[in-house]
Protein backbone atom coordinates (compact mmCIF):
# COMPACT_ATOMS: atom_id res chain seq x y z
CA UNK A 1 0.00 0.00 0.00
CA UNK A 2 1.28 3.46 -1.07
CA UNK A 3 3.30 5.66 1.68
CA UNK A 4 2.24 3.03 4.65
CA UNK A 5 4.34 0.59 6.02
CA UNK A 6 5.55 -1.09 9.03
CA UNK A 7 3.44 0.96 10.88
CA UNK A 8 4.66 4.10 9.47
CA UNK A 9 3.81 6.48 7.01
CA UNK A 10 6.70 7.71 4.45
CA UNK A 11 5.08 11.24 3.47
CA UNK A 12 6.40 13.01 0.72
CA UNK A 13 4.75 16.31 -0.31
CA UNK A 14 5.65 18.36 -3.39
CA UNK A 15 4.80 22.35 -2.88
CA UNK A 16 5.04 25.01 -5.57
CA UNK A 17 7.51 28.06 -5.17
CA UNK A 18 5.83 30.95 -5.82
CA UNK A 19 8.14 32.49 -8.92
CA UNK A 20 9.61 36.32 -8.41
CA UNK A 21 10.25 38.11 -5.37
CA UNK A 22 9.05 40.16 -3.32
CA UNK A 23 7.92 43.51 -3.57
CA UNK A 24 11.45 45.63 -2.46
CA UNK A 25 13.05 42.45 -1.82
CA UNK A 26 16.65 41.77 -3.48
CA UNK A 27 16.10 38.00 -3.27
CA UNK A 28 13.59 35.41 -5.39
CA UNK A 29 11.23 33.97 -3.55
CA UNK A 30 13.03 30.15 -3.96
CA UNK A 31 16.19 31.99 -2.66
CA UNK A 32 14.15 32.86 0.24
CA UNK A 33 12.72 29.50 0.62
CA UNK A 34 16.51 28.22 1.17
CA UNK A 35 17.81 30.80 3.24
CA UNK A 36 15.28 30.10 5.94
CA UNK A 37 15.83 26.10 5.45
CA UNK A 38 19.54 26.96 6.38
CA UNK A 39 18.22 28.81 9.05
CA UNK A 40 17.03 25.75 10.76
CA UNK A 41 18.44 24.66 13.77
CA UNK A 42 19.86 21.34 13.04
CA UNK A 43 19.55 18.21 15.26
CA UNK A 44 22.15 17.71 18.12
CA UNK A 45 23.61 14.89 16.11
CA UNK A 46 27.12 15.76 15.54
CA UNK A 47 30.19 17.32 17.84
CA UNK A 48 29.77 20.27 16.04
CA UNK A 49 25.85 20.59 17.09
CA UNK A 50 25.74 18.59 19.95
CA UNK A 51 26.35 21.80 22.81
CA UNK A 52 24.08 24.14 20.17
CA UNK A 53 21.81 26.16 21.57
CA UNK A 54 18.75 25.38 19.53
CA UNK A 55 17.67 21.96 18.37
CA UNK A 56 16.19 21.25 14.90
CA UNK A 57 12.07 22.68 15.13
CA UNK A 58 11.15 18.91 14.21
CA UNK A 59 12.19 17.16 17.71
CA UNK A 60 9.46 19.10 19.49
CA UNK A 61 7.02 15.91 18.65
CA UNK A 62 7.27 12.20 19.02
CA UNK A 63 6.33 11.07 16.17
CA UNK A 64 8.85 12.44 13.52
CA UNK A 65 11.85 9.24 12.87
CA UNK A 66 12.90 11.35 9.54
CA UNK A 67 12.97 14.51 7.72
CA UNK A 68 14.37 15.68 5.12
CA UNK A 69 13.33 19.82 3.02
CA UNK A 70 15.04 20.93 -0.14
CA UNK A 71 14.20 22.84 -3.01
CA UNK A 72 14.35 20.82 -6.51
CA UNK A 73 14.75 22.97 -9.49
CA UNK A 74 13.69 20.78 -12.07
CA UNK A 75 14.28 16.96 -12.38
CA UNK A 76 17.78 15.22 -13.68
CA UNK A 77 18.19 14.17 -17.76
CA UNK A 78 19.06 10.89 -17.07
CA UNK A 79 20.34 10.63 -21.10
CA UNK A 80 18.66 9.28 -24.20
CA UNK A 81 16.81 6.03 -24.07
CA UNK A 82 18.48 3.30 -25.64
CA UNK A 83 17.49 2.14 -28.64
CA UNK A 84 19.25 0.21 -31.61
CA UNK A 85 21.24 2.17 -34.14
CA UNK A 86 20.27 0.29 -37.17
CA UNK A 87 16.56 0.73 -36.18
CA UNK A 88 16.84 4.22 -35.55
CA UNK A 89 18.57 4.64 -39.22
CA UNK A 90 15.85 2.67 -40.56
CA UNK A 91 12.88 4.67 -39.26
CA UNK A 92 14.84 7.99 -40.05
CA UNK A 93 15.31 8.93 -36.57
CA UNK A 94 17.91 12.16 -36.32
CA UNK A 95 20.12 11.15 -33.30
CA UNK A 96 21.75 14.37 -32.87
CA UNK A 97 18.66 15.94 -31.80
CA UNK A 98 17.98 14.59 -27.91
CA UNK A 99 14.58 12.95 -27.26
CA UNK A 100 11.98 14.79 -25.08
CA UNK A 101 12.79 15.62 -21.82
CA UNK A 102 10.70 15.91 -18.84
CA UNK A 103 11.06 19.71 -17.14
CA UNK A 104 8.96 20.81 -14.29
CA UNK A 105 6.92 23.82 -14.75
CA UNK A 106 8.33 25.85 -11.61
CA UNK A 107 10.36 24.76 -8.82
CA UNK A 108 9.24 23.10 -5.97
CA UNK A 109 10.27 22.58 -1.79
CA UNK A 110 10.45 19.12 -1.13
CA UNK A 111 9.05 17.94 2.13
CA UNK A 112 9.55 14.32 2.83
CA UNK A 113 8.86 12.87 6.13
CA UNK A 114 9.09 9.21 7.87
CA UNK A 115 6.48 9.37 10.89
CA UNK A 116 4.36 6.82 13.28
CA UNK A 117 1.89 6.46 11.76
CA UNK A 118 -1.28 7.27 14.82
CA UNK A 119 -3.42 10.15 15.33
CA UNK A 120 -2.20 10.96 18.65
CA UNK A 121 0.71 10.28 20.89
CA UNK A 122 0.52 6.71 22.54
CA UNK A 123 -1.73 4.87 19.99
CA UNK A 124 -0.63 1.85 18.82
CA UNK A 125 1.12 1.61 15.24
CA UNK A 126 -1.20 0.21 12.96
CA UNK A 127 -1.02 -2.80 10.54
CA UNK A 128 -2.91 -1.18 7.66
CA UNK A 129 -4.71 1.45 7.23
CA UNK A 130 -7.62 2.80 4.82
CA UNK A 131 -6.80 5.57 2.39
CA UNK A 132 -9.27 8.03 4.27
CA UNK A 133 -7.28 6.66 7.38
CA UNK A 134 -4.25 7.71 6.10
CA UNK A 135 -5.37 11.15 5.45
CA UNK A 136 -6.45 11.66 9.19
CA UNK A 137 -3.23 10.17 10.13
CA UNK A 138 -1.89 12.95 7.68
CA UNK A 139 -3.60 15.77 9.13
CA UNK A 140 -2.97 15.14 12.19
CA UNK A 141 0.26 15.32 11.87
CA UNK A 142 -0.20 18.57 10.10
CA UNK A 143 -1.68 19.84 13.19
CA UNK A 144 1.13 19.15 15.03
CA UNK A 145 3.84 20.59 13.04
CA UNK A 146 1.54 23.97 13.10
CA UNK A 147 1.09 23.55 16.91
CA UNK A 148 4.87 23.21 17.94
CA UNK A 149 6.75 24.80 14.87
CA UNK A 150 4.57 27.60 13.23
CA UNK A 151 6.66 30.07 13.22
CA UNK A 152 9.39 28.05 11.24
CA UNK A 153 6.54 26.79 8.96
CA UNK A 154 5.45 30.07 8.27
CA UNK A 155 8.73 31.62 7.56
CA UNK A 156 9.27 28.98 4.68
CA UNK A 157 5.84 28.12 2.91
CA UNK A 158 5.20 32.02 2.78
CA UNK A 159 6.98 31.76 0.07
CA UNK A 160 4.58 28.86 -1.65
CA UNK A 161 2.05 29.11 -4.28
CA UNK A 162 -1.46 30.02 -2.41
CA UNK A 163 -0.45 29.77 1.21
CA UNK A 164 -0.41 32.99 2.30
CA UNK A 165 -3.92 33.51 0.73
CA UNK A 166 -5.47 29.81 2.43
CA UNK A 167 -3.15 28.96 5.60
CA UNK A 168 -4.51 30.41 8.77
CA UNK A 169 -4.43 27.99 11.41
CA UNK A 170 -3.49 23.97 11.54
CA UNK A 171 -6.47 22.49 9.75
CA UNK A 172 -6.14 24.80 7.15
CA UNK A 173 -2.23 23.86 6.44
CA UNK A 174 -3.56 20.36 6.70
CA UNK A 175 -5.82 21.18 4.12
CA UNK A 176 -2.46 22.78 1.91
CA UNK A 177 -0.45 20.14 2.14
CA UNK A 178 -2.85 17.44 0.91
CA UNK A 179 -3.11 19.32 -2.02
CA UNK A 180 1.17 19.14 -2.36
CA UNK A 181 0.58 14.83 -1.12
CA UNK A 182 2.27 12.39 -3.75
CA UNK A 183 1.94 8.78 -2.93
CA UNK A 184 5.87 6.94 -2.37
CA UNK A 185 5.97 2.94 -2.26
CA UNK A 186 9.68 3.39 -0.37
CA UNK A 187 10.25 3.05 2.76
CA UNK A 188 12.95 5.21 4.33
CA UNK A 189 13.94 2.88 7.68
CA UNK A 190 13.94 -0.50 9.24
CA UNK A 191 13.80 -0.89 12.52
CA UNK A 192 12.86 -4.74 13.39
CA UNK A 193 14.52 -6.58 15.92
CA UNK A 194 13.57 -10.22 14.27
CA UNK A 195 12.53 -10.01 10.27
CA UNK A 196 8.35 -10.37 9.86
CA UNK A 197 6.55 -13.30 7.84
CA UNK A 198 6.73 -11.46 4.58
CA UNK A 199 3.79 -11.46 1.91
CA UNK A 200 5.66 -14.29 -0.04
CA UNK A 201 4.25 -15.55 -2.98
CA UNK A 202 2.81 -19.18 -3.47
CA UNK A 203 4.81 -19.59 -6.31
CA UNK A 204 3.96 -23.28 -7.30
CA UNK A 205 0.13 -23.05 -6.79
CA UNK A 206 0.18 -19.99 -8.91
CA UNK A 207 2.07 -21.87 -11.61
CA UNK A 208 -0.17 -24.83 -11.87
CA UNK A 209 -3.14 -22.71 -12.09
CA UNK A 210 -1.94 -21.17 -14.73
CA UNK A 211 0.32 -24.09 -16.51
CA UNK A 212 -2.66 -26.81 -16.00
CA UNK A 213 -5.37 -25.11 -18.21
CA UNK A 214 -2.47 -24.06 -20.76
CA UNK A 215 -1.62 -27.63 -21.06
CA UNK A 216 -5.18 -28.49 -21.90
CA UNK A 217 -6.14 -25.91 -23.88
CA UNK A 218 -2.59 -26.88 -25.87
CA UNK A 219 -3.52 -30.22 -26.23
CA UNK A 220 -6.75 -30.00 -27.47
CA UNK A 221 -5.69 -27.34 -30.21
CA UNK A 222 -2.72 -30.05 -31.19
CA UNK A 223 -5.87 -32.83 -31.46
CA UNK A 224 -7.34 -30.16 -33.80
CA UNK A 225 -4.85 -29.78 -36.04
CA UNK A 226 -3.87 -33.42 -36.13
CA UNK A 227 -6.88 -33.98 -37.20
CA UNK A 228 -8.78 -35.21 -34.15
CA UNK A 229 -12.17 -33.43 -34.02
CA UNK A 230 -13.05 -35.23 -30.66
CA UNK A 231 -11.35 -35.54 -27.80
CA UNK A 232 -12.97 -37.61 -24.63
CA UNK A 233 -15.93 -36.71 -25.94
CA UNK A 234 -15.94 -33.25 -27.00
CA UNK A 235 -15.17 -30.99 -29.78
CA UNK A 236 -11.25 -30.07 -29.71
CA UNK A 237 -12.05 -26.60 -30.93
CA UNK A 238 -14.70 -26.31 -27.90
CA UNK A 239 -12.55 -27.76 -25.76
CA UNK A 240 -9.48 -25.25 -27.23
CA UNK A 241 -11.93 -22.28 -26.86
CA UNK A 242 -12.80 -23.12 -23.21
CA UNK A 243 -9.42 -23.96 -22.38
CA UNK A 244 -7.91 -20.31 -23.58
CA UNK A 245 -10.84 -18.61 -21.76
CA UNK A 246 -9.64 -20.65 -18.20
CA UNK A 247 -5.96 -19.74 -18.99
CA UNK A 248 -6.69 -16.35 -19.55
CA UNK A 249 -9.27 -16.03 -16.28
CA UNK A 250 -6.57 -17.90 -13.96
CA UNK A 251 -3.86 -15.46 -15.63
CA UNK A 252 -5.70 -12.78 -14.70
CA UNK A 253 -6.33 -13.84 -11.27
CA UNK A 254 -2.75 -14.82 -10.74
CA UNK A 255 -1.70 -11.44 -11.82
CA UNK A 256 -4.57 -9.44 -9.43
CA UNK A 257 -3.22 -12.12 -7.16
CA UNK A 258 0.51 -10.69 -7.02
CA UNK A 259 -0.37 -7.21 -7.49
CA UNK A 260 -2.52 -7.00 -4.30
CA UNK A 261 -0.09 -9.26 -2.08
CA UNK A 262 2.80 -6.49 -2.82
CA UNK A 263 0.40 -3.75 -1.78
CA UNK A 264 0.21 -5.43 1.30
CA UNK A 265 2.60 -3.48 4.25
CA UNK A 266 4.49 -5.30 6.75
CA UNK A 267 3.44 -5.42 10.21
CA UNK A 268 4.95 -3.01 12.65
CA UNK A 269 7.84 -4.28 14.62
CA UNK A 270 7.37 -4.69 18.77
CA UNK A 271 9.44 -1.54 19.12
CA UNK A 272 9.19 0.56 16.01
CA UNK A 273 7.32 3.55 17.10
CA UNK A 274 9.30 6.59 17.93
CA UNK A 275 9.04 6.50 21.63
CA UNK A 276 10.54 3.33 22.32
CA UNK A 277 13.29 4.00 19.92
CA UNK A 278 13.98 6.57 22.04
CA UNK A 279 13.87 4.36 24.91
CA UNK A 280 16.18 1.76 23.69
CA UNK A 281 18.91 4.41 23.21
CA UNK A 282 18.68 5.72 26.01
CA UNK A 283 18.46 2.51 27.40
CA UNK A 284 22.01 1.06 25.55
CA UNK A 285 24.04 4.05 26.65
CA UNK A 286 22.79 3.68 30.27
CA UNK A 287 23.69 0.11 30.37
CA UNK A 288 27.11 0.43 28.97
CA UNK A 289 27.74 2.76 31.34
CA UNK A 290 26.77 0.59 34.29
CA UNK A 291 28.58 -2.35 32.54
CA UNK A 292 31.98 -0.30 33.19
CA UNK A 293 31.08 0.53 36.44
CA UNK A 294 30.01 -3.06 37.37
CA UNK A 295 33.66 -4.44 36.66
CA UNK A 296 34.98 -6.59 39.58
CA UNK A 297 31.60 -6.00 41.88
CA UNK A 298 31.05 -9.10 44.38
CA UNK A 299 27.85 -11.09 43.15
CA UNK A 300 26.06 -9.19 46.08
CA UNK A 301 26.82 -5.70 45.02
CA UNK A 302 26.12 -6.33 41.70
CA UNK A 303 23.00 -8.03 42.22
CA UNK A 304 22.48 -4.30 44.39
CA UNK A 305 23.83 -2.13 41.53
CA UNK A 306 21.38 -3.54 38.77
CA UNK A 307 18.51 -3.34 41.10
CA UNK A 308 19.29 0.24 41.36
CA UNK A 309 20.12 0.68 37.95
CA UNK A 310 16.54 -0.75 36.92
CA UNK A 311 14.65 1.64 39.23
CA UNK A 312 16.41 4.40 38.33
CA UNK A 313 16.30 4.12 34.16
CA UNK A 314 13.04 2.03 34.18
CA UNK A 315 13.40 0.37 31.00
CA UNK A 316 10.07 -1.14 31.03
CA UNK A 317 8.73 2.63 30.95
CA UNK A 318 8.96 3.97 27.20
CA UNK A 319 8.44 7.83 27.79
CA UNK A 320 10.82 9.06 31.08
CA UNK A 321 13.26 8.83 31.53
CA UNK A 322 14.77 8.40 27.96
CA UNK A 323 16.05 10.08 24.90
CA UNK A 324 15.45 13.41 23.82
CA UNK A 325 14.56 13.25 19.94
CA UNK A 326 17.48 14.54 17.44
CA UNK A 327 20.51 14.02 19.86
CA UNK A 328 23.59 11.99 19.72
CA UNK A 329 22.93 10.73 23.33
CA UNK A 330 21.81 11.46 26.59
CA UNK A 331 24.09 14.42 27.78
CA UNK A 332 23.75 16.26 31.22
CA UNK A 333 27.04 17.96 30.40
CA UNK A 334 29.61 17.39 27.87
CA UNK A 335 31.22 13.99 27.79
CA UNK A 336 29.14 13.08 30.62
CA UNK A 337 25.94 10.38 29.89
CA UNK A 338 22.81 9.75 32.58
CA UNK A 339 19.44 9.75 33.27
CA UNK A 340 17.10 12.62 31.71
CA UNK A 341 14.40 13.50 34.03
Amino acid sequence: MPDLDTGHLFLNFLVPIREGAPVNSPTSYEQNVRIELAKLPPPHQSPATINAKYNSPFSRNLRTHLVRMFVLNDVVYNGRNWMNPLIDVARGIDTVNPNPMDQLNCSYLVFAADIDAIEKDGDPLPKTLSPEAQKKVRLAYAALLWETMEAELQAIFCNCVGFSDNVTDEKSFGRYLERCHIETTMPFHDYYLKLPKFNNLPVVPLAAAIAIPALFTLTALAARIFGHFTLWGYNTLTLTALGAVITAVAAFGAYRFVIVNGNKPLAPGEYDDLPSVLKGLYVQQAFADFTIEAQGKSATDLHDAFGVFLKTHAPSNRNAPTQPPAVTCSLRNPGERGAVS
